[in-house]
């Protein structure tokens, strides 16, 4: 089940001041940006960058993931690994609000998300 509007809402409200943040200087967002996107229940925040294999097209690096459990009424806190695949953010599997998982990803005590 996709998120109500105001779940939307809500979400893309506390997401501009993590990304003024957290973006690279403009004249650098040609090279690396950073980006979120909402998907079903959960919110993913990712790096665009030029490809590897193809320096003209972009590629998106997935860095840290939200999911809603509404029957929890609480978010799952997810990071990638090197072999792709998510892992429970195992410091704080879960958070009430989607801005305490932006905290999380933004201070990355255990160096999960920036490496």
């Amino acid at each position: 089940m996709a998120f109500t509007e105001f779940e939307t809402a809500l979400i893309e409200a506390a997401m501009p001041a993590f990304m003024k943040k957290r973006r690279p200087p403009e004249k650098f967002r040609a090279k690396v940006d950073l980006a979120f996107r909402i998907v079903d229940q959960s919110v993913i925040i990712f790096s665009i960058r030029p490809s590897f294999r193809d320096r003209k097209k972009m590629a998106e690096c997935p860095i840290a993931k939200a999911t809603y459990v509404r029957t929890l009424k609480r978010w799952k806190v997810f990071w990638l690994c090197a072999n792709l695949r998510w892992y429970s953010y195992e410091p704080c599997p879960l958070v009430a609000r989607v801005e305490e998982f932006l905290v999380l990803v933004d201070e990355d005590n255990y160096s999960c998300f920036w490496g």
